[in-house]
């Protein structure tokens, strides 16, 4: 008898084993029967051959008349070519390969019934008439004393069709997952009975059954129903214990206090805050004032408001003795933070300086292209505790970067930083953990699944503040040349009236190994849109406007410069790559012209539109592209164009890319634990999973009273998984 965690060589034999491990990493029984059908085919019903359809998925009964077989004169090789009739019509079957290979030349001779199963297509002989064929089809010989009901049951088999490998075919597999069943010895069900009972599921026995070998298609829903609830439910269990364990971890309580920092900001705020910026920042108040770690993602569209909430976050851990860190993923965006942040405080930033209030702190930045001095500086402001407030890049991570009392770490866009990046800033705690708060516009596909999965607190932030126009976007299509034209008219027009424009490029151009993935144009390969490139073609079309360019490879210094002449309404026209993707905040820039749009991403595309329409003056996004109506990338481009909403977009990009591994496997190059589980179609089975994995952990906390169920929590949740949901 086969057990679950038995090795496959010992069922099915050295041979096969070593194939199944090493073209589909599958070792034990177990892997084997969690290796389902992608998809499931059906024979269908028996079709007349006087009715067949070219392209149609058929199955008919018929008699063979004819059986032939020649050598092909072109190639090397044999066709078998046997001739059916079911008195309707006549219909070709064709078997390639080597002469005398074939078991059809055995089982089908002249006056044999059988069931023939497969997709017609049509041959035309150098003379006479078309002829209709099935290729290699599947086949049942039918003998007189099995009658119609056995070839109606033939035809009504679902089959199950199996991710394949070299070397192992779908039959192959199909025998090996049916050798194993009908070995298979299950112990207790590791599901409680009563969840089973309440949600209407079967055993885990019939559960495989169905899935490998359904009758019918109800046998197979409810197969998948009770296994797509194990992966939901054990899933659960992994989270819950993980917010149990969250909950049990040490943080400094950071309660808001009355005539301080936060108090005096609010005070100095020239506008209203919204409605939904005061309930979320309630939500966060709420969380620093607790002694266990906040860990929760601030969603909100481009410009409604995020960097506010953050700084109010920030100080109310200022005030309560402690530190914030503001990670940002690009220089750029770090000086723009640094900038804005000294700007809204004004003296509550000069703490030393004259004219700083009395409570005043300081405000730091370290960058990785600081020069020495300043570096130093801003370090020592960190590890002495006299800046409240650090603002920076990927340097904060490193080693040397230390602090007196790090409270709050705000990560920003947090699709650019890995886990293992994020993880780094919290171990510069010593005692305890940081609260955690991650800024984004558009969730990247895994942080969707964890907020459906509910490992993550979210607040949104829906509405835009006051004096904050929408964004109007428009696909630029290669079908509709006058389009393009009207774009640089449109340019122009804009830049008459004062107000200014981005045009984004793919990459810079310049530079060897900048190259891009090349993409068809005119039948031949080109690389995206450089802004080399563009930069010519752009001092033609809108001669007469003040270009500037940005980009990655400009010093600091240089970048810094642009953007100040672009803030100052010194350029018409800012030509970039994504270096502007988030944070540059310019009320004046109206237009965003994004070139070779399909070349990025849902989340880029996102941020991007978001740089304009950032004061009064409406927005304008185009998204200029050579896909074709109809392809995928034209559906995505058509679809940013349709809504400004994050959260959808991100539903979309969760469609197109799935949403990883919840547990991180893929962050590490694994495959997913989820196989049939997907968050598009599954989210009440998730909340479900969700009200009773917390429930049991709470009663149960380390799966004492439910060993099976702990043992597929250890299978699930192996060293390197683990560790991931702890950094996470």
């Amino acid at each position: 008898m086969a057990k679950l965690d038995e090795p496959l060589r010992k069922v099915l034999g050295d041979k096969t084993a070593k194939v199944l491990a090493s073209g589909l990493d599958l070792h034990t029984v177990g892997d084997l029967l969690h290796h389902y059908p992608r998809r499931y085919a059906h024979r269908g019903e028996l079709t007349p051959l006087n009715s067949l359809l070219d392209g149609e998925h058929v199955t008919v009964m018929a008699e063979v008349v004819k059986v032939q077989g020649r050598t092909l004169t072109r190639s090397p090789g044999y066709v078998l070519e046997i001739t059916v009739t079911d008195g309707t019509g006549e219909l070709k079957l064709s078997f390639f390969g080597r002469k005398g290979s074939y078991k059809p030349e055995k089982e089908l001779s002249p006056g044999t019934r059988g069931l023939f199963a497969g997709k017609i297509s049509t041959y035309r002989p150098r003379s006479g008439r078309p002829v209709r064929q099935l290729t290699h089809p599947q086949y049942k010989p039918i003998h007189a004393r099995e009658g119609a009901e056995a070839a109606q049951e033939w035809a009504d088999e679902i089959i199950p069709i199996y991710p394949a490998t070299k070397g192992l075919d779908i039959d192959a597999i199909t025998k090996s997952v049916g050798l194993v069943l009908d070995n298979l010895q299950l112990g207790d069900d590791p599901m409680p009975q009563l969840t089973l009972k309440r949600y209407g599921m079967i055993g885990l026995r019939d559960a495989y059954e169905g899935i490998h070998r359904p009758k019918d298609w109800d046998e197979l829903s409810r197969a998948r129903k009770r296994l797509k609830w194990d992966e939901a439910f054990v899933l659960q269990i992994a989270l819950a214990q993980r917010r149990q364990a969250a909950a049990a971890l040490p943080a400094k309580a950071r309660p808001a206090i009355e005539g301080g920092l936060l108090d005096g900001f609010d005070a100095r705020l020239p506008f209203e805050l919204t409605q939904g910026q005061r309930e979320v920042g309630r939500e966060i108040a709420e969380d620093l004032s607790l002694e266990h770690p906040m860990h929760r993602l601030l969603q909100g569209d481009v410009g409604a408001g995020k960097t506010v909430i953050a700084l109010r976050a920030m100080l109310q851990v200022v005030d309560g003795g402690g530190q914030a860190a503001l990670l940002a993923p690009t220089e750029v965006l770090a000086q723009q933070h640094y900038r804005s942040i000294t700007g809204m405080l004004g003296e509550l930033a000069q703490a030393g300086q004259i004219g700083g209030a009395d409570n005043a702190t300081k405000v730091a930045l370290l960058t990785g292209s600081q020069g020495a001095k300043v570096r130093k500086a801003a370090l020592l402001d960190a590890a002495s505790g006299a800046a409240g407030i650090v603002v920076g890049t990927h340097a904060l991570l490193q080693d040397q970067v230390q602090f007196a009392d790090l409270g709050l770490v705000v990560v920003d866009e947090q699709h650019r930083f890995g886990v293992e990046q994020r993880d780094a800033l919290r171990e510069k705690v010593t005692g305890g953990r940081p609260h955690v708060l991650v800024m984004t516009a558009t969730p990247i596909p895994r942080t969707v699944a964890m907020t459906v999965f509910g490992d993550l607190e979210t607040s949104v932030l829906g509405q835009l503040p006051a004096g904050r126009s929408e964004i109007k976007t428009h696909v630029v299509p290669p079908e509709k040349p006058a389009f393009l034209a009207r774009t640089w008219e449109r340019i122009k027009e804009e830049a008459s009236g004062g107000r200014q424009i981005y045009i984004v490029c793919p990459r810079i151009g310049e530079q060897e190994g900048d190259e891009g993935d090349a993409i068809e144009e005119d039948g031949e390969r080109r690389s995206p849109l450089g802004i080399m490139e563009v930069l010519p073609k752009l001092e033609v079309l809108l001669a007469g406007l003040r270009l500037g360019v940005l980009h990655g490879k400009l010093h600091p210094d240089e970048k810094d410069a642009v953007m100040r002449r672009f803030t100052a309404r010194e350029l018409d026209v800012l030509l970039a790559t994504t270096v502007i993707e988030v944070g540059v905040d310019v009320p004046n820039a109206t237009v965003m012209v994004i070139m070779d749009a399909d070349r990025f991403g849902v989340s880029q595309l996102h941020q991007l539109r978001g740089r304009v329409g950032r004061g009064a003056l409406p927005g304008l996004c185009l998204l200029v592209t050579d896909a074709e109506a109809g392809s995928k990338a034209r559906e995505r481009l058509d679809a940013v164009a349709s809504t400004t909403d994050g959260f959808k977009l991100s539903r979309l990009d969760l469609e197109q890319r799935r949403e990883g591994d919840v547990l991180g496997a893929t962050q590490a190059g694994r495959s997913s634990s989820l196989r049939l589980l997907t968050l598009q179609r599954d989210e009440e089975v998730i909340r479900h999973a969700r009200d009773e994995a917390t429930l049991l952990v709470e009663a149960d906390p380390e799966l004492d009273d439910n060993p099976g169920l702990a043992a597929e929590l250890a299978s699930l949740l192996d060293e390197e998984r683990a560790e991931y949901l702890e950094k996470a």
